[in-house]
């Protein structure tokens, strides 16, 4: 009733262990940006369907995936390989495939770990869009990219466990140092006129992630951005709840900002 979509670069060391929390499916899709190491070769061990195409950016990607590879049941749940489903989602997610009434999309509650702790405050959302009928989502922006579903949106019980330090911190910057480039150039791209901001909708949009996209554009045109996403996230989130990690992932995530508004700065001088 429900295929997996698995996205995967070079994700040898956590691939197993998601591929073993949605074993339960006999549809499972690996949708591979052309890994150097031993990831399709798990994939394929565990009988997953491979899909492999360059990766160009997240919209584009995820979109082109939806359209284009051949899912066996009409609803697909979306995860990534350093995310686990709990047993208590995937008795929810069947549920709600089994009789989604109007939906045709369902929010997941994601739990990030860090440092052995549950990051339960300093989230920026702990939301996300991840079962739905394809043919009825899309995606907007380079990265972290919006999730917008063509009809009504419910929510499922259960958690989706992230491990998104799993394969150290090294890691950890090295890719979000690619993801403030893609940032910094959708941030040039708005300023152009490719996206339009809506002061209103920031505060007022019924659907969260339309709610959400406005709110990063008008955060975008704050100053002292880094400083501000530091107290957000460690005051105004209480994210000093989540004891020493939540304060090192609050000021990771403020150099991950500036590293982004140095790069806008860049990319104005260059243009």
């Amino acid at each position: 009733m429900i295929s997996i979509l698995i996205l995967t670069k070079n994700e040898q060391q956590d691939l197993p262990g998601c591929l073993a929390s949605v074993a339960w499916s006999d549809d499972i899709h690996v949708y591979d940006s052309l890994s150097t190491d031993d990831t399709v070769a798990l994939a394929q061990r565990a009988g997953a369907h491979i899909t492999q195409r360059p990766f160009d950016n997240w919209a584009a990607h995820q979109n082109w995936g939806l359209r284009n590879i051949r899912f066996r049941h009409p609803w697909v749940f979306y995860i990534d390989a350093d995310e686990r489903m709990t047993p208590e989602l995937v008795r929810a997610v069947q549920a709600a495939a089994a009789a989604p009434g109007e939906q045709v999309a369902f929010r997941v509650q994601r739990r990030d770990f860090f440092m052995d702790t549950w990051l339960a405050h300093v989230q920026t959302s702990p939301f996300y869009l991840r079962l739905f009928r394809p043919e009825k989502m899309r995606y907007e922006r380079l990265v972290n990219p919006v999730s917008i579903a063509d009809g009504p949106v419910g929510d499922v019980g259960g958690y989706l466990d992230h491990h998104p330090f799993s394969k150290g911190i090294a890691q950890w910057i090295e890719r979000h140092n690619a993801y403030s480039s893609l940032e910094a150039r959708q941030i040039i791209d708005n300023r152009r006129g490719q996206a339009r901001f809506s002061l209103r909708k920031a505060f007022t949009a019924a659907d969260f992630h339309e709610r959400r996209f406005h709110q990063k554009e008008l955060f975008y045109r704050l100053p002292l951005r880094p400083l501000l996403k530091f107290l957000l996230l460690y005051l105004g989130k209480r994210g000093f709840l989540d004891g020493r990690a939540g304060l090192t992932y609050a000021v990771l995530q403020s150099i991950y900002e500036y590293m982004i508004v140095l790069k806008v700065r860049e990319l104005e001088r260059a243009s």
